[in-house]
């Protein structure tokens, strides 16, 4: 009887020792590092906000989030990363404005308002036209008379065909009655290179170029946004010069459909917690960008809402794709 109880004890003992261990690993969320796709090149503006949130969600998440770029594709990869993802919360990534628009430029691996779960949006770009010092272009007068002197001769940077510094570009040359000849980007650092080494007359980007601009390297024409820069507040903005195109491209974090409501409130409730971190403010100001803040809720309408909106500027750019 004793040796049958020590047996029985035993093999308790064994069960316990390989189920709780089980349990240990598939315990509350988190337990392991996060993944946190940047779309865009290291070095840039987006990657370098996005290891400042990384960061500081970290420590409200007691698990390391880590960044990993994947640039290319208009900025497309983190979206399309999020098809195979598991829906468990330790891969996020970045979705940019071009998932509202690409899809009704081009066929897209993803369905922009079925398969990602919009975690929380926390802040958005500062974009603006750049040229270097050493040009002739003064103005947005200058670039507006120069590119109708020259139709197609205008070359300009972006970082990438269907991203926001592309499209709203292509809406003031609509508005301007010009033509330029657009040269897309893996993204801002290879943008900022183009044009600093003279490989295009101008480039459109987010504020990347704000060291340059400051440093004397590059002159800032226009800013796109409703009114204009805290930074750089002598610069006038494209709608105040009349030519009505206004673009900021909120973002935040994003999952895979399917995600447990509980896992994105975490998520969502850490990043949030970031936009109260000074170290995160400092860094959106190095980049003039505001706290953009919206839920889960509200970043969803949200991602509704501009997928139809970004439909109708495609069309009246005329980059509608066929069938």
């Amino acid at each position: 009887m004793t040796q049958r109880r020590s047996f029985i004890q035993a093999g308790s003992a064994l069960a316990a020792a390989v189920t709780f261990p089980a349990l240990s690993q598939s315990g509350a969320f988190p337990n392991r590092t996060i993944k946190y796709i940047c779309p865009w090149p290291a070095g840039g503006s987006t990657d370098v906000v996005m290891r400042s949130l990384a960061e500081s969600a970290s420590k409200a998440l007691g698990q390391s989030v880590i960044v990993e770029n994947k640039p290319g594709a208009g900025g497309m990869l983190g979206a399309v990363d999020m098809l195979t993802a598991k829906p468990d919360g330790y891969t996020v990534c970045q979705i940019p404005q071009g998932a509202f628009r690409i899809p009704h430029m081009q066929k897209t691996a993803f369905d922009t308002l079925k398969d990602f779960t919009w975690i929380a949006c926390l802040t958005g770009y500062t974009f603006g036209l750049v040229v270097p010092t050493n040009s002739p272009l003064k103005s947005i007068k200058d670039f507006v008379d120069f590119a109708k002197a020259n139709p197609g001769a205008l070359t300009y940077g972006s970082t990438g065909t269907g991203t926001s510094p592309h499209l709203a570009v292509e809406e003031f040359a609509q508005k301007a009655g010009i033509q330029l000849n657009h040269i897309p980007y893996k993204g801002n650092a290879e943008n900022m290179q183009a044009v600093l080494g003279g490989h295009v007359m101008a480039a459109s980007d987010a504020t990347g170029w704000g060291p340059h601009v400051d440093g004397g390297r590059l002159r800032l024409l226009a800013t796109y946004g409703s009114k204009r820069t805290k930074r750089w507040s002598h610069i006038p903005t494209l709608n105040e010069l009349g030519y009505q195109t206004v673009s900021d491209s909120p973002f935040g974090v994003c999952g895979p459909k399917g995600m447990d409501p509980a896992v994105v409130k975490t998520l969502h409730d850490a990043f949030k917690s970031a936009l109260d971190d000074p170290a995160v403010l400092a860094t959106f100001d190095k980049y003039d960008q505001s706290v953009i803040y919206l839920n889960t809720e509200q970043y969803t309408k949200f991602a509704h809402d501009s997928f139809y909106a970004e439909r109708a500027l495609i069309e009246k750019l005329g980059m509608l794709k066929k069938g």
